[in-house]
C-alpha cells in the first residue's frame, strides 16, 4: 500500500518510478481523489465549528427571552448535524474509493533495480558450481529411479491435472529435503520454526498483498476462506496490528507447508513433471525488520537460501529481477535459478523480496523507537528457503547416472538412514 502523503509531496517521482514498472503516471488521478476526500473532511469540520458556534448561543438566547432567535439556532444546529452526517459519509466513501486504488497500484522498485520488460532483462549477479556433463540427461520424470515413485496417473485420477503422487524412495526424498532446510534455518541461521494455518481470512491476504491482484491465481473455500499460495502469508501477517518494540526486531521465521496455486496465469506453461503444481510444498523465510536493516537483512536470507543449494551441491545462478519481471509487492527480489540438467537450463528454486513497508501499511504493522516518537512502520521480507518439489527435482536430475540411478546428496545421508543412492528400480542402497 502506497503513503498517500509521500504522493502528495513528491507526485513526480511516484510516476516516475511506476514508468519504470511500464505503468501510466497515477498521481494526478490519486491526488485528484484525495483532494476531493480532504475537501469533504474540511466542510464537515467547517460546519461542526458552524455547529458547536451555533449551540453555544442557543442558550444566550433562551436567556434573553428572544424566541425567533432561539428557534433559528435551535434549527440551524440540526440542520448543521445533518450536513456534517452527509459530508462524513461522503469523505468516508470517498477514502474507501481512495484506499481501493491505491490497493491495486504495485510497490515501486528500489533505485538499484534494474529497467527492463520482462524475465529476458533480469541481470546475473552470481553464479555457483559447475553443472556435470551428463549423456542424454532425463529430466526428472524419465528416469528409471524415480518413475516407480512419481506417479501422475494416480495423483490425475484422485485429483486432477497438476498433482502428483510420491510413493515409497521419492517421498522419502521429499520429506528429507524438507526437514534438512527447516534443520538448517533453525540450527545454523538463527530462525524460528513455525507450523502455520493453511487457511487464511480475507485480511491476511490483503494485507500481504495477494488481494485483490492475485484472487484468481488463490483457492477460496466455500466458507470465504483462502487456502495459502506460501506461509509468507500467515507468517508475516502473525504481526498486522501490532506495535512491536524496537528491541524485538527482527524477527525471523521459517515455516514447512503445503501451498496452493491455481496456476490461472499459466496456462500450458511446465506441464509435464512436477515443476508447476497446484498444490506443493515450501519451506518459507519470513523476516520483519527495522527499516534501515532490510536491505542488509535481504542478502542475508538470499545467502541462507543459496548455501541450502551448495550444500546440496546443486549448480546454481542468482539473478536481479527487472522492474518488469518484479512482483507486484517487491521492491526488489533476487531470484536463485537451480541448474535442470535434463531441460539443460536454470530454472527459478527461490525468490527471496523485500516489500519496504508496502505490507506493513496494509496491515498496519509497526515498531516504537528505542529513543522514542511516534511509532514507525516496519519492513517486510520473504523468500524460498527452498521449493521443496523443485529441489528434488534437482537433486535427482543432477544426481543421475548412466545405469538409471540417483546418487543422493551427503548431506541427505542422515535423513535416509545412511543410504547413498536410488537405484534404477526406485530402491534405496
Amino acid at each position: 500500500m502506497h503513503d498517500i502523503r509521500a504522493i502528495r509531496e513528491n507526485p513526480d517521482h511516484f510516476d516516475a518510478a511506476l514508468a519504470r514498472r511500464g505503468d501510466a503516471p497515477l498521481s494526478s488521478e490519486l491526488l485528484a481523489m484525495d483532494e476531493a476526500r480532504r475537501t469533504k473532511i474540511g466542510a464537515a469540520e467547517a460546519a461542526q465549528a458552524e455547529a458547536n458556534k451555533a449551540a453555544k448561543e442557543v442558550g444566550a438566547a433562551k436567556g434573553r427571552g428572544d424566541e425567533a432567535e432561539f428557534e433559528r439556532l435551535r434549527a440551524l444546529v440540526s440542520e448543521k448535524k445533518a450536513e456534517i452526517a452527509k459530508l462524513n459519509d461522503e469523505a468516508k466513501a470517498q477514502d474507501a474509493a481512495l484506499t481501493a486504488r491505491l490497493a491495486e497500484i504495485p510497490n515501486l522498485p528500489a533505485d538499484d533495480v534494474p529497467d527492463g520488460a520482462d524475465e529476458d532483462d533480469n541481470v546475473e549477479v552470481s553464479k555457483w558450481g559447475t553443472p556435470r556433463d551428463i549423456n542424454n540427461a532425463l529430466e526428472h520424470f524419465d528416469i528409471p529411479a524415480v518413475k516407480p515413485g512419481m506417479d501422475f496417473e494416480t495423483a490425475a485420477k484422485i485429483s486432477g491435472s497438476r498433482f502428483v503422487l510420491l510413493k515409497g524412495t521419492m517421498a522419502r526424498l521429499h520429506r528429507a529435503l524438507a526437514q534438512f532446510m527447516l534443520d538448517t534455518h533453525v540450527n545454523d541461521n538463527g530462525l524460528t520454526e513455525v507450523n502455520t494455518p493453511v487457511m487464511v481470512r480475507d485480511d491476511a491476504m490483503y494485507g500481504t498483498d495477494k488481494l485483490p491482484k492475485f484472487g484468481d491465481d488463490s483457492y477460496q473455500t466455500t466458507e470465504g476462506n483462502w487456502l495459502i499460495p506460501t506461509s509468507e502469508v500467515p507468517l508475516t501477517y502473525s504481526v498486522a496490528g501490532d506495535v512491536l518494540d524496537e528491541a524485538a526486531l527482527p524477527i525471523r521465521y521459517t515455516a514447512h507447508s503445503l501451498c496452493f496455486r491455481s496456476e490461472a496465469g499459466s496456462a500450458g506453461r511446465d506441464t509435464s513433471g512436477m515443476l508447476r503444481q497446484h498444490q506443493f510444498e515450501k519451506v518459507e523465510m519470513v523476516s520483519i525488520t527495522h527499516p534501515d536493516a532490510s536491505d542488509d537483512e535481504q542478502k542475508r536470507m538470499l545467502r541462507c537460501a543459496e548455501d541450502l543449494l551448495e550444500r546440496l551441491e546443486i549448480p546454481y545462478r542468482t539473478v536481479v529481477l527487472c522492474t518488469g519481471d518484479m512482483g507486484f509487492g517487491a521492491r526488489r527480489t533476487f531470484d536463485i535459478e537451480a541448474w535442470l540438467p535434463g531441460q539443460n537450463a536454470y530454472r527459478e528454486i527461490s525468490s527471496v523480496s523485500t516489500t519496504g513497508a508496502f505490507q506493513a501499511r496494509r496491515m498496519n504493522a509497526r515498531f516504537k523507537p528505542a529513543n522514542g516518537g511516534k511509532p514507525q512502520f516496519v519492513h517486510t521480507l520473504n523468500g524460498s528457503g527452498l521449493a521443496v518439489g523443485r529441489c528434488l527435482i534437482a537433486v535427482l536430475e543432477n544426481g543421475q547416472q548412466e545405469d538409471g540411478s540417483v546418487t543422493i546428496p551427503s548431506v541427505l545421508h542422515p535423513y535416509m538412514g545412511g543410504k547413498t543412492t536410488v537405484q534404477p528400480d526406485g530402491t534405496l542402497a
